[in-house]
């Protein structure tokens, strides 16, 4: 049995509604902070890479948006198991949400990644294993986005989403462990060898701030967007219009 304060809390949608409104100005706040330190860090003060140069700052915002991506999809599976279990409305938001962000996180590793690619490599494509997986990725996140706009808005569709979700979450460490599974050009594991991290400080930090500008950017994202959601699915609800009289007041 779920209590009943649980269900009060975190299955309502005013609840989020109204927790959000707190917690948005301080991800902003944390955002701009890790962001232009990520930002400064990386394109001038960090030192060029002794074999790749100055063409290895792509890596400020690919490995980031790689990151990202895989970590806005896991959020969404674990919606989507929500959803299934519970049929909690809160998580249903939250996945279709996060689908609709992470798609262009993953678009921009993509991008990216066949940026940094060419010079290194002297191609912009190869159906490398990381690569194909996570192009795999970013059609995931197209089929459920897909499958969401073809479906009639019921508790279905919503239940046929979350199972796509939980699938596919299966490709996540596919993408991680690819390049120790298979040979591969891409290279290996760097910043996830916290013994001992194939990256100097000087490059890391730098690295780390703009992984954390990207999730917190996700957060800001997929707040804006659940309560947007929340305010068109429940705009003749009575709570809606005590919220704005009291923000108006």
């Amino acid at each position: 049995m779920i209590p009943q304060w649980f269900k009060n809390y975190f299955f309502s949608l005013r609840a989020f509604y109204q927790t959000s409104s707190l917690l948005l100005p301080w991800l902003i706040a944390a955002f701009s902070v890790c962001f232009i330190y990520g930002l400064a860090g990386g394109l001038f003060l960090a030192p060029a890479d002794y074999q790749q140069g100055d063409a290895f700052r792509i890596i400020y915002v690919h490995v980031p948006a790689a990151l990202t991506a895989m970590a806005v999809y896991s959020i969404m599976a674990m919606s989507g198991l929500m959803v299934l279990v519970f049929r909690m409305k809160i998580a249903a938001i939250c996945m279709t949400c996060s689908a609709q962000i992470g798609v262009w996180f993953t678009f921009l590793a993509l991008v990216t990644g066949s940026i940094w690619g060419k010079p290194m490599w002297g191609t912009w494509w190869i159906w490398d294993a990381r690569l194909t997986s996570v192009l795999v990725l970013f059609f995931l996140y197209l089929g459920f986005i897909i499958l969401h706009s073809v479906l009639p808005n019921n508790s279905g569709r919503d239940r046929a989403c979350a199972i796509l979700a939980v699938v596919g979450v299966i490709n996540l460490p596919v993408i991680h462990y690819s390049v120790i599974w298979w040979n591969t050009l891409h290279q290996g594991p760097t910043i996830s060898k916290f013994a001992r991290p194939s990256i100097a400080p000087a490059m890391l930090h730098p690295l780390l701030a703009m992984i954390a500008a990207f999730l917190l950017f996700y957060g800001i994202i997929l707040l804006t967007r659940m309560r947007n959601e929340i305010l068109l699915r429940e705009i003749k609800s009575q709570w809606i219009k005590e919220e704005f009289s009291h923000e108006l007041a």
